[in-house]
């Protein structure tokens, strides 16, 4: 009761703060400027500045006033949320913030200092959200407060972030010629603005110095990039606040199509170098053609261009000694092909950790190769750009954007959403996922295999290169099971390290999948109490290994080890009464399986993290109809039976209480998804979807999705909801039409109600939406780490002085590499075979006992790298996919709908930008 008490004054300082800066901005700024004479600004511009405060201050005064009379009242009702949704919930308040944020822009052109967009209460409902314990009356109401104001801000933000766009368009097409292509192009309203950044053009020699370098205002559009030089020199406004702004003069402009991002060492495979001369934009004299596509250009510092070129040069003298040495007739100690072909190991060991250091060094390095104009001979020529980003984050954000922008121009993305246009102004948002593809589900097409489910498995793998961590799916493994009616199940593994899934294992099980369930490593916050140990102390406990479990139509659970590319089945439990699994969702203490009698099995973990066989589960009965759908909440189970939800203890296994989800008795419920305070849940029959507080289990809304269906195929009046999904503020709807419906919904822990109508997928199936499934991995640490770090890192690897004396005689400038385990067990590759002699005892040669590191050439295989323990907590960044499973592809955007193979299961995935 304290802490509330505090966070409430909080809230009355701060209104109270807000309403005497807008009175004071009011009357000792506006009214004097409007009176003085003269005037430092016209009548016009005043209003510009000052535009919509007056009523903004008008909402908060009757806000302030409502406050003061709950704050007289606490002691007796102790109530506030229902305050916050009934004043911020007006479309006064929206309309009159609307046009405040969307004449911001216009307003700071006139004077430089800005003010506040929105009040600061998010911040003050979380912490009053956090201190009010459940069952409080007023808990509901701070939910419904969070959410009325993150909706708020959501839609402020992207008012604004429009306004911003229109902005800097504009601002670009006053330094075109009206005459100019480009200026028609950004004049015609069809242009949006998806990235725009100041970054730094350099030119490089050809040995990796720095030749000169150059500010550069580089636009993203959706179908073109444009570089403009940047004139600062504007003029001034009258009253000497701010300039008008920078002038652009355009550099140059290209369609996106034929834009490409060029790692280094990347080039061979980015263009036909038969056919294609580079140049470097910007330097004085180009290289001849054949030495321009030979060479291999490092782009990095010119000691680390040196060095590898030293490496180079030394490795083909030694591997000329190695042929040497296989020309001996004698046996000599230290003086054999296996030394000679040690060295040759350690030097391209040396080699590429100095590529690696290089990669390191470019990772604020954008390079970009641009179409130019042909020669004399009719070559085409093409132009390398290459520019320095802020920092790392900035150039996967330019390496992304420029991936889904391309992709975003193919036909199936041309519209790829319909958006409801009610104010005529309504466009589909910068964040909108992209069809990135769609593809067959599985590999074998001599059987008719539906589908079942589909989970994601994470794993990073440190052998993708910068850019293609930036433009790849998100990093590990989807799991995809099926099966066929009468007879056998199939799992299909796909790689998700690019762009396009690629299939790396398919096999067979006993029955069709019906259910999935990834099950990560349990976390070292885990209690260690939690497990029950086993009698035998042989085996302490161990953390588990990431697993997959496969629910069977033939009442199997199989759990397979989902380390790298391996499928061991580590276990079989079968179901009480061989039941067919229907829903499968786990714990810290169990995994619990939803059975068609109406049975919830729970299967406790052993030592080691894994499942006794042989030990029956614990059962429960919740009804007499199929459970079709689990939710673990907190402490809690929910398990679904024909219409009505049951709360389970999830540690005890008793039944709390249990409700009815639907007032028709034949509308079972079969799918539950949570999102903040609330839970969304589908039905059997009917179009509408439900939502439920995870608190009271009180029924807030009802949503019925036929209405959005409409707007792709109208007369469509039975829709039949088949997934749910919850993803990054989205819900995402498939229907039984194959059509996929995207709902905004609140991230915070406030209810996650549906405010706005929302988008449609004109791409989806040709049957019903069988499956969505969620594809998230965060980018690897050392993507992130910035030059300082990794100079941090270069010193301690450094090797110590005290591995034994310095040769007497030596290059002052080379490298020093000496042939014993500590001064190359750094090194990444197959160790060195030699094993230090024994004190004392005579120098011999011979191979060393040792752990090989594999490192695997393709891609698709991948080696799990080892924590390092200098890796230290970064701000994660999150690449995020979904996938849709059903019969076929379906087109909705052509007048006549294209199909494609109705007949086979299909996945589509939707690739979602990074949010950095």
């Amino acid at each position: 009761q304290v802490v509330r008490r505090h966070i409430l004054g909080s809230i009355v300082q701060s209104e109270r703060s807000y309403v005497d800066s807008l009175k004071r901005i009011l009357q000792d700024y506006r009214n004097p400027l409007m009176e003085m004479e003269p005037k430092v600004l016209s009548a016009r511009k005043c209003q510009v500045v000052f535009f919509r405060l007056k009523e903004i201050l008008q909402c908060h005064s009757m806000f302030q006033i409502a406050l003061a009379s709950r704050v007289a009242e606490w002691d007796s009702a102790e109530k506030i949320g229902d305050l916050f949704v009934a004043s911020f919930s007006k479309s006064m308040v929206l309309d009159v913030y609307s046009d405040y944020v969307n004449n911001f822009t216009s307003a700071m052109s006139l004077i430089k200092k800005a003010c506040l967009t929105k009040p600061a209460f998010l911040d003050f409902l979380k912490d009053m959200l956090k201190n009010t314990p459940k069952g409080h009356a007023d808990r509901l109401s701070l939910q419904l407060a969070l959410t009325e104001l993150e909706t708020l801000a959501e839609k402020l933000n992207e008012q604004k972030r429009l306004a911003d766009q229109v902005a800097e368009i504009q601002q670009l097409s006053k330094s075109i010629s009206d005459r100019s292509s480009l200026n028609k192009l950004l004049s015609s309203g069809q242009r949006q603005l998806l990235l725009c950044e100041t970054l730094t053009e350099t030119v490089y020699g050809d040995r990796g110095q720095l030749i000169k370098s150059k500010e550069r205002k580089v636009f993203l559009l959706n179908d073109m990039l444009v570089c403009a030089n940047i004139n600062f020199k504007g003029q001034l406004e009258v009253s000497s606040l701010v300039p008008l702004g920078p002038k652009y003069v355009v550099k140059w402009s290209t369609a996106l199509p034929q834009v490409q991002v060029v790692e280094v060492g990347q080039e061979s495979g980015a263009y036909d170098k038969d056919n294609v001369v580079i140049h470097n934009a910007g330097a004085k004299k180009h290289a001849p053609a054949g030495q321009a596509s030979h060479n291999k250009v490092y782009l990095g510092p010119p000691r680390l261009f040196q060095e590898l070129q030293d490496l180079q040069k030394d490795l083909a003298v030694v591997e000329q000694i190695t042929l040497l040495i296989s020309t001996l007739h004698g046996t000599y100690q230290n003086l054999n092909m296996t030394v000679a072909q040690d060295w040759c190991l350690a030097l391209q060991r040396m080699m590429k950790v100095k590529e690696e250091e290089i990669h390191s060094a470019n990772k604020c390095r954008l390079r970009l190769l641009l179409p130019g104009k042909p020669d004399k001979s009719g070559r085409p020529i093409s132009v390398m750009v290459v520019f320095i980003t802020p920092n790392p984050l900035s150039k996967i954000s330019w390496v992304n954007r420029l991936h889904l922008a391309k992709i975003g121009l193919r036909e199936e993305n041309q519209p790829g959403w319909l958006c409801p246009d009610e104010d005529k102004k309504s466009k589909a948002p910068f964040w909108c996922p992209i069809l990135s593809c769609h593809m067959p589900a599985f590999s074998s097409k001599a059987l008719d295999l539906q589908l079942g489910a589909a989970v994601h498995n994470p794993v990073q793998s440190s052998l993708l290169g910068f850019s293609a961590v930036s433009t790849s799916l998100p990093q590990g493994y989807l799991w995809v099971g099926g099966g066929q009616e009468g007879a056998g199940g199939q799992v299909e593994i796909f790689s998700l390290n690019r762009a396009v899934p690629r299939t790396v294992k398919s096999f067979p099980v006993a029955s069709p999948v019906l259910c999935m369930e990834y099950i990560p490593e349990a976390s070292e916050e885990e209690p260690a109490g939690t497990r029950e140990p086993r009698p035998s102390p042989e085996q302490p406990p161990a953390a588990p290994h990431p697993t997959v479990c496969l629910g069977l139509r033939d009442g199997s659970i199989a759990v397979y080890g989902s380390v790298d590319t391996g499928t061991q089945c580590l276990l079989t439990c079968k179901s009480p009464g061989r039941q067919p699994v229907l829903c499968l969702r786990h714990s810290a203490e169990y995994l619990f399986a939803g059975l068609q009698d109406g049975t919830v099995a729970a299967y406790p973990r052993r030592n080691g993290g894994l499942w006794d066989p042989a030990e029956p589960p614990a059962s429960l009965a919740v009804g007499t109809g199929p459970v079709r759908a689990l939710l673990t909440l907190d402490e809690t189970l929910w398990a679904s039976c024909a219409n009505h939800v049951t709360v389970l203890d999830a540690t005890g296994l008793r039944a709390q209480q249990t409700f009815e989800a639907h007032p028709d008795a034949e509308a079972s419920v079969t799918h539950m998804i949570k999102a903040g305070s609330g839970v969304w849940m589908a039905f059997s029959s009917g179009s509408s979807i439900r939502l439920f507080h995870t608190e009271t289990l009180e029924h807030l809304q009802e949503i019925n999705i036929a209405t959005r269906t409409t707007f792709v195929l109208p007369g469509q009046k039975h829709v039949r909801v088949t997934s749910l999904l919850i993803c990054q503020g989205s819900l995402w709807v498939g229907t039984d039409q194959g059509i996929i419906v995207l709902l905004p919904v609140p991230r915070l822990e406030g209810i996650p109600k549906i405010t706005g109508k929302g988008m449609v997928s004109l791409n989806g199936h040709g049957g019903p939406v069988e499956f969505l499934a969620v594809a998230s991995s965060t980018l690897a640490p050392d993507v992130l780490k910035g030059d300082q770090e990794e100079e941090e890192e270069g010193e301690e690897e450094k090797p110590s002085e005290l591995d034994g004396p310095a040769p007497r005689e030596m290059r002052k400038k080379g490298i020093l590499l000496q042939y014993r385990l500590r001064s190359t067990s750094h090194l990444p590759g197959q160790l060195l075979s030699v094993r230090e002699a024994p004190a004392g005892g005579a120098p011999a040669h011979t191979e060393e006992d040792g752990s090989i590191y594999e490192m695997a050439d393709d891609p698709d295989v991948w080696v799990r790298s080892r924590p390092c323990a200098r890796d230290a907590p970064r701000k994660e960044i999150s690449s995020v996919a979904i996938v849709s499973g059903g019969r076929g592809y379906r087109n909705f955007n052509a007048e006549s709908p294209r199909r494609g193979g109705d007949a086979d299961s299909t996945l589509l995935i939707w690739q979602v930008p990074l949010m950095l």
